[in-house]
């Protein structure tokens, strides 16, 4: 609405002799419950006018409508101006933009970003959590492609250390030659088999030696488990081929069962990074902070920075022995990062629990002079619960990615048939179709709430035709397809120059679909899209409701809303595709 905020710069010039700029314009959309579509707040314009809000806006309101053919009319709501907008206004946005088909798709903008998410541990599989992160670093992804940007997607793979080492420990104690192929078990569960049965030995030694009269602290680093493990992952920094072959061969069962959940999940990357690769990194940069005063030695040879005056802590970075921390590799691997892509931008897709580790890193970035630091961001985002007793998984702690991904087709079948909607489908297309709506539910449930705000995720809330839900919205693009398909070819050219409300109000929805997009890219935040769309979704259905579509007056009018149906679902599919959610065209 740019003419709106020029034409309100010129209306205080006019009338008060003062000179604003747009930054002094704020524009909100008119409430619902008042007349109009854009409304101004008149506030801060009574320091010139000398007036009250209402007597600002009523002179404000009167230019506008006398001097700007696309005003129709004006009220007052205390110090609120609801202006509305000419139907031709409306009626020329639509036919000159909406129905484009690069609508909602920026032009490039020359930017390039980096948006690292999943991160997964090579000894188990994917869980619920993995399950937001994966889908939130996904739509944000999309997201930022649609508004303009170049996108890397990355994932940088924990594929090392002494957790990955249990689980090899574990297989050779207590595996027997045991593989995906001879167990019928996706690799990643093979080997979180082993890392669960390390656990449970590892326990059950500590008990021994609590008995024989170590204390609890004493047990835990005398086990001889743990001794084996910490021996396995020196030998692994060795370069001992026994251990490294081990290592390989059961990184490569986790690697295709992760395979598989990503693509049930529809995710991938561009790139991967490797821990194996990367663990190593950072310690030139920790001489070359060093050598600039950034970092310090202690009188042990540890390396620390000193972060009190931005109100952190000091900060290891090095031990004494000259070994790394994890913020030493992930300052390499930031590097290692920058230097492969050179992206203006980077995000790190990581749960609100490391707050304060990238607090720390990007801080510790810009004091060594990195100028590229300035553009990373922690997308931090809360946990995910479930309501007691559902789903728990083999071990009864962590939902288990797949079991969610199979609860949720099982759940889209048990709602699709209660309500007969499948009963002329083709086996291979029911199976699909509850696919679809299974894992468009689990995905619009976990990205309609602020990445932020921890959320309790129902799989039967989830999938309810009638709610706040992803469902509801594809069943709408399925409406409107039969709509369109019984409807035929529109043939008949629309001249139709006043749109009624709810038609007005449809157009009004479609329109702002690429302003939602843009805010979404600059939040990075998918639920902005998730509930735009959504609202969409209602508008047409009281559209639907109140409107004959094939049966119309006249055939001008039916092609007229037969081509408000069609953008509508172009507008849906879209914006459900940003959120990685397929729409079906029946169901």
């Amino acid at each position: 609405m740019d003419f709106i905020t020029t034409a309100t710069i010129q209306a205080v010039k006019q009338l008060y002799n003062t000179t604003i700029t747009p930054q002094d314009v704020n524009l909100q959309q008119t409430r619902k419950e008042f007349e109009g579509q854009v409304t101004i707040v008149t506030f801060p314009y009574t320091k010139f006018s000398r007036k009250s809000p209402e007597q600002t806006g009523q002179e404000i309101g009167t230019y506008l409508q006398e001097n700007v053919a696309e005003v129709s009319g004006f009220n007052i709501i205390k110090g609120f101006l609801n202006v509305s907008i000419a139907d031709s206004y409306w009626l020329a946005v639509y036919n000159e933009t909406v129905v484009k088909e690069d609508f909602g798709i920026a032009a490039p903008n020359g930017k390039k970003v980096m948006v690292e998410y999943s991160s997964p541990n090579t000894n188990k599989p994917l869980h619920l959590g993995h399950v937001r992160n994966n889908l939130l670093g996904y739509s944000v992804a999309a997201i930022l492609k649609a508004a303009g940007y170049e996108v890397i997607k990355a994932n940088l793979v924990n594929d090392r250390g002494i957790h990955i080492c249990k689980s090899m420990l574990a297989w050779q104690l207590f595996g027997n030659g045991e593989t995906p192929q001879s167990s019928g078990m996706k690799g990643d569960h093979l080997v979180g088999k082993y890392y669960v049965l390390f656990d449970k030995a590892y326990k059950v030694q500590i008990e021994e030696l609590k008995a024989a009269g170590k204390t609890e602290e004493e047990a835990k680093k005398s086990a001889p488990l743990i001794l084996q493990a910490q021996q396995m992952l020196q030998k692994w920094e060795a370069g001992n081929e026994e251990v490294i072959d081990l290592w390989k061969t059961m990184n490569t069962w986790v690697y295709d069962g992760f395979a598989k959940t990503y693509k049930k999940l529809g995710v991938d990357f561009d790139q991967y990074y490797y821990e194996s690769n990367t663990y190593l990194l950072g310690k030139d940069i920790i001489e070359e902070g060093l050598a600039k005063g950034v970092f310090f030695k202690k009188e042990d040879g540890s390396v620390w920075i000193d972060l009190t005056d931005e109100g952190l802590d000091q900060k290891l970075v090095l031990r004494a022995d000259g070994t790394s921390v994890y913020i030493t590799q992930d300052l390499g691997t930031a590097q290692l990062k920058y230097d492969n892509f050179g992206m203006d931008e980077s995000i790190y897709v990581v749960g609100n629990e490391q707050d304060y580790h990238f607090k720390v890193l990007f801080l510790i970035l810009q004091k060594l002079g990195k100028t590229w630091a300035k553009g990373l961001y922690h997308l931090s985002y809360g946990m995910v619960d479930l309501p007691s007793g559902k789903m728990k998984s083999r071990e009864g702690t962590v939902v288990d990615a797949d079991d969610l991904i199979s609860e949720m087709e099982a759940t889209a079948k048990e709602q699709t048939e209660a309500l007969g909607k499948t009963a002329d489908f083709a086996e291979e297309d029911k199976q699909h179709l509850y696919y679809i709506i299974g894992m468009g539910a689990l995905k619009y449930f976990l990205l309609k709430v602020d990445p932020k705000k921890r959320l309790l995720f129902d799989p039967n809330e989830s999938v309810d035709f009638q709610g706040h839900t992803g469902p509801f919205i594809q069943y709408t693009h399925a409406r409107i397809k039969s709509v369109m398909s019984r409807g035929g070819e529109v043939t008949v050219v629309s001249t139709i120059t006043e749109p009624d409300s709810v038609e007005r109000d449809l157009i009004i929805a479609m329109s702002q679909y690429p302003e939602t997009v843009n805010q979404a890219a600059k939040d990075f935040n998918p639920a902005a899209i998730a509930n735009y769309v959504y609202e969409l979704a209602k508008v047409y259905n009281k559209f639907y409701h109140e409107k004959s579509i094939l049966q119309a007056e006249n055939e001008e009018l039916k092609a007229f809303r037969l081509n408000l149906s069609a953008s509508t679902a172009k507008i849906i599919a879209k914006a459900m595709l940003l959120l990685g959610i397929e729409v079906p065209e029946r169901m």
